[in-house]
């Protein structure tokens, strides 16, 4: 699939995607605070920065970007020709999600990943939100 912009627009479309501080996470962050909930945002001292952390429970919550993170990956690349950039980009995505998730768990860390869709969406939100809240507060 060719893409329907230029370079220099489609680079300007990236530029303005952030990988901090979604939307997603904000309404995490707001969520948690308002549960009186101590946390630490995007801790870079263990492997893939999860988004929110309790480093003394070892408990890490990464809020994954549908698209960038590839949730029903499968039925987006139809069509899509074998090398195509974003097919390669996106499964790269998918396997260091994956080793990262792994490097945390072997050295005792437990972890969640939560959609981004889903607690953006209204009809899934609060059960996301209560999923975080007990994870966080499992011993």
């Amino acid at each position: 699939m060719v893409d329907i912009f230029d370079k220099k627009k489609r680079s300007e479309i990236m530029s303005r995607i952030r990988s901090k501080n979604s939307v997603a996470e904000k309404l995490v962050f707001s969520f948690l605070e308002s549960k009186n909930i101590y946390f630490q945002k995007h801790y870079s001292r263990v492997a893939g920065s999860p988004d929110v952390v309790l480093p003394r429970k070892r408990r890490a919550v990464f809020v994954d970007g549908d698209f960038w993170h590839g949730r029903n990956f499968n039925g987006k690349i139809r069509g899509r020709k074998a090398g195509d950039y974003w097919v390669e980009k996106i499964k790269e995505n998918v396997k260091r999600d994956k080793r990262q998730r792994s490097v945390l768990r072997k050295s005792g860390w437990s972890v969640i990943r939560i959609w981004e869709s889903d607690i953006i969406r209204k009809s899934t939100q609060n059960r996301q939100f209560m999923k975080i809240e007990k994870f966080l507060k499992k011993a």
